[in-house]
Order: structure tokens, then C-alpha cells, then sequence
């Protein structure tokens, strides 16, 4: 078992869409936050949208209007449905919850990351 399990990257022409998505461990009894981050090549890994347990999310400036996150308690998974992608949003994805599992140490996890290419 890995604690996150990510899907929906690939290749995209500008302008398209794109859909992530990250389910949990079933051994996740407890999750906060859960989000989305970013890293290009030769850029720091950024935020690009958050959401807390009671569904109220926050973006990166830069995708505000394009990207919305959303969240599924019941099943413990989150997603990001990209809009309008450019050729800036390309970069290595990943999943990340802060939550307490009954098999991991921890509270903070990553997932394995899932590349979004947009080509112009």
C-alpha cells in the first residue's frame, strides 16, 4: 500500500483541460487539508489549490478562475480540474493531505507526482 495514488496528467494543448485526481489509503481515519502543488524544471515546488475539511478552498493567484479543487470526504480523494491550461502550467503535480493513517507514520504526505504537459 502507498498512502496517495494520483491520476489524470498527461498531454494537453493549450487551452485544454486536464483532471487530477488523488485517492487516500483506506487507513486514512483522520484528514485535514488537502491540495495540489507544483514543480517545474528549475522552480520551487508551489501551491496551486488547497482545500480544508469543511470545503473551503484557496488557489495560487496565478490559476484563480482556471483551476477549481474539489473534495470528496466519503471517499477521500481530492481533485483538480484544470481549465484554459497554458504552457506555464507545465510542471510535475502532486497530490499532498495532511491527515493520520493507521499504517503510516506521519501526518503529512506527498503523492508520487503526475506530469501535466501543455503544449502550444
Amino acid at each position: 500500500q502507498v498512502p496517495l495514488v494520483e491520476s489524470g496528467g498527461g498531454l494537453v494543448q493549450a487551452g485544454g483541460s486536464l483532471r487530477l485526481s488523488c485517492v487516500t489509503s483506506g487507513s486514512f481515519f483522520s484528514i485535514g487539508d488537502m491540495g495540489w502543488y507544483r514543480q517545474a524544471p528549475g522552480k520551487q515546488r508551489e501551491m496551486v489549490a488547497v482545500i480544508d475539511n469543511r470545503g473551503n478552498p484557496n488557489y495560487g493567484d496565478s490559476v484563480k478562475g482556471r483551476f477549481t479543487i474539489f473534495r470528496d470526504n466519503a471517499k477521500k480523494s481530492v481533485s483538480l480540474q484544470m481549465n484554459n491550461l497554458k504552457t506555464e502550467n507545465t510542471a510535475v503535480y502532486y497530490c499532498n493531505v495532511n491527515g493520520l493513517s493507521r499504517i503510516f507514520k506521519g501526518n503529512l504526505y506527498w503523492g508520487q507526482g503526475t506530469q501535466v504537459t501543455v503544449s502550444s
